[in-house]
């Protein structure tokens, strides 16, 4: 079982930068790929970013690829997001996620656990 906490939203206006940060329990945090999802009101939670268990492949989607860059910490437990240039499109609740394996997932119904979200606000 793996506890997941978001961190690190809030509001900025667009051009700006925000890194989120998530924290995850447990003792096997190195065994799993983890993901970063985002659902804006009224949209379908949809894909960010993901990385491997070992942080060594990363994968983003086209619309973030570029301005967010994906980082995992395994001595710390904790993956994060660092979002540059942020756009008002940008705008939802940002969502970590953890599965386990090695491999890169990239749909929601892949993963295996998910923290609560963070809001994230980028004004124009």
């Amino acid at each position: 079982q793996v506890q997941l906490v978001e961190s690190g939203g809030g509001l900025v206006q667009a051009g700006g930068s925000l890194r989120l940060s998530c924290a995850a329990s447990g003792r096997t945090f190195s065994s799993y790929a983890m993901g970063w999802f985002r659902q804006a009101p009224g949209k379908e939670r949809e894909f960010v970013a993901a990385i491997s268990a070992s942080g060594g492949s990363t994968y983003y989607a086209d619309s973030v690829k570029g301005r967010f860059t994906i980082s995992k910490d395994n001595a710390k437990n904790t993956v994060y997001l660092q979002m540059n240039s942020l756009k008002p499109e940008d705008t939802a609740v940002y969502y970590c996620a953890a599965v386990v394996g090695i491999l890169i997932v990239t749909t929601p119904e892949g993963m295996d656990y998910w923290g609560k979200g963070t809001l994230v606000t980028v004004s124009s």
